[in-house]
């Protein structure tokens, strides 16, 4: 696996890598007996439907207007694709012992290597905060259960409860068990120099680096990530 170190600005960066992204979840199979692996394989099964919607992008022919629901839960979707988007990286390393940092060619291995923990080591205390809040939130959303429709709110701190949990078990990971390799990358060294240019002006550049990365999504993250 291979994680980049990517300047966004002039003092700050952000870890990006490009993993196979289907959740682990068995299409059509029953849920599991138990209340925590029933919330588990809920959790999974939004996760890969989201996923799909992403991929598919299909929208409701124009002859047959979507309802208020299929609408509402066209937009969710999106929104948890994107939230998705992320958290894949800290998600993808729960499970792996050895890693690749790509860091930009002017700026050293060990300044590299702080900046990768200090990184990670943000966002384990971010998600160890966030998850307690949220499973407050979800403890509290089951007596919605009682109300008829849609435990909307419940889903909401089903969805963040998860997701914090996944991310604060792949950041330990990184920090603790991961064995981290370094190589150094011209072509993101490139890149600094197009932080302060307006995203039309570097656009053809930074395909170009994505191209030579052989990273299909990394413009689009470029594009939006960076700023002067």
């Amino acid at each position: 696996m291979d994680v980049f170190l990517v300047p966004v600005a002039p003092d700050r960066y952000e870890l990006y890598c490009e993993e196979p992204d289907d959740p682990e979840t068995a299409d059509g199979a029953p849920p599991p007996r138990g209340f925590f692996r029933r919330i588990a394989h809920r959790f999974r099964a939004t996760l890969a439907e989201a996923e799909r919607d992403r991929r598919r992008g299909d929208a409701p022919p124009a002859d047959r207007p979507a309802s208020l629901f299929v609408r509402l839960k066209a937009r969710t979707l999106r929104w948890v694709a994107e939230w998705i988007a992320e958290q894949r990286l800290l998600w993808q390393l729960r499970g792996k012992t050895a890693v690749s940092l790509v860091y930009p060619s002017d700026v050293s291995e060990a300044h590299a290597n702080q900046l990768l923990r200090r990184s990670l080591q943000r966002d384990w205390e971010r998600h160890r905060f966030w998850l307690v809040i949220d499973s407050l939130g979800l403890v509290g959303s089951a007596l919605l259960i009682l109300l008829p429709g849609p435990n909307f709110i419940g889903y909401y701190f089903l969805l963040r409860t998860g997701g914090h949990y996944l991310s604060l078990r792949g950041a330990r990971q990184a920090l603790t068990n991961v064995r981290w390799t370094f190589e150094s990358s011209a072509m993101l060294a490139s890149l600094r120099g197009m932080v302060e240019e307006p995203p039309a002006a570097r656009e053809a550049r930074v395909q170009a680096v994505a191209a030579a990365l052989r990273l299909e999504h990394f413009a689009t993250f470029f594009q939006r990530s960076a700023t002067p």
